[in-house]
């Protein structure tokens, strides 16, 4: 089987994931499946915008520096969603940035609106 192919010889793309595949190559041979999958990380990167790759490249450093570092693969992948989170709701993260990018967008005073009373259970007759 050629690097660069499934087991049923297609380039594998997000669309076409050959899980039973990668599943199998685990089983027989996990070294080539660690190697198979530097490659296609690299691969995914060099397909990346050229001012993202140095971020993603070392992005992957990081989650290669904690699979390594890892005692059991439950523990790296606690660890790697940890990271995922602390970047989504940590300090400087995406709902921060989100944030600021809303407030700098509301540099005009917003307008009042009109505040509409609804009834109480008071103000309604009975039937």
């Amino acid at each position: 089987m050629d690097e660069k192919t499934t087991d049923k010889g297609e380039t594998p793309t997000a669309e076409a994931f050959d899980f039973d595949g990668w599943l199998n190559l685990a089983r027989r041979d996990p070294d080539a499946l660690e190697k198979r999958r530097r490659r296609e990380i690299k691969r995914l990167i060099s397909q990346a915008p050229v001012e993202l790759r140095p971020r993603l490249e070392g992005l992957q450093w990081q989650i290669d520096i904690i699979r390594d570092r890892a005692d059991t693969p439950l523990g790296a992948c606690v660890e790697i969603s940890e990271m995922m989170w602390d970047q989504i709701l940590g300090p400087n993260g995406l709902v921060t940035s989100l944030c600021t990018l809303s407030d700098e967008e509301q540099t005009e005073p917003r307008e009042s609106a009109a505040i509409i009373a609804f009834p109480t259970r008071s103000d309604i007759p009975s039937l």
